[in-house]
């Protein structure tokens, strides 16, 4: 999707499964790679993607997104339902950068707001969410990916 300051922030495939699974594995999410690569090949045929942060080895974060219709909308919703970087990579803007490439992305896919599941336990997150402009709802963060009006919620 896009390459900057040697970030390079692409689609995850299963052939990404090893890195994805190292990193998660740092962050306190162990998954085996095997099971991550058979999620991420469904995820490519669902309405979805998941994105990677890449520098110069193994992935330094990923985001993770699903978009669905909601009766009282008028356009889909993206839903992040996974943001991790990884513990020696914050504080470098790549969560910031993983958010913009799954803003672009939403919009891409005909979405016309955007979630964002924080669990009311990671407080970083949730000054993650607040910070790069997203308002609390029921549950979640949300923010409009267009500059017209407010969130659809």
């Amino acid at each position: 999707m896009g390459n900057r300051y040697g970030l390079e922030i692409r689609t995850a495939t299963g052939a990404d499964a090893p890195g994805l699974a190292a990193l998660m594995e740092a962050a306190g999410r162990a998954v085996p790679a095997h099971d991550l690569a058979d999620r991420l090949d469904a995820l490519r045929y669902a309405s979805g993607t998941a994105l990677l942060a890449l520098e110069w080895g193994p992935p330094s974060g990923v985001v993770v997104l699903h978009w669905y219709r909601a009766l009282e909308l008028p356009s889909p919703v993206a839903q992040v339902t996974l943001l991790l970087v990884g513990p020696e990579e914050r504080r470098r803007g790549i969560g910031r950068q993983l958010l913009k490439a799954a803003s672009q992305a939403a919009r891409m896919a005909g979405c016309g707001t955007l979630q964002l599941l924080a669990p009311p336990d990671q407080p970083e997150l949730l000054a993650f969410c607040k910070a790069t402009g997203f308002s609390e709802a029921a549950g979640c963060f949300v923010r409009a990916l267009r500059k017209k009006g407010p969130a659809e919620t």
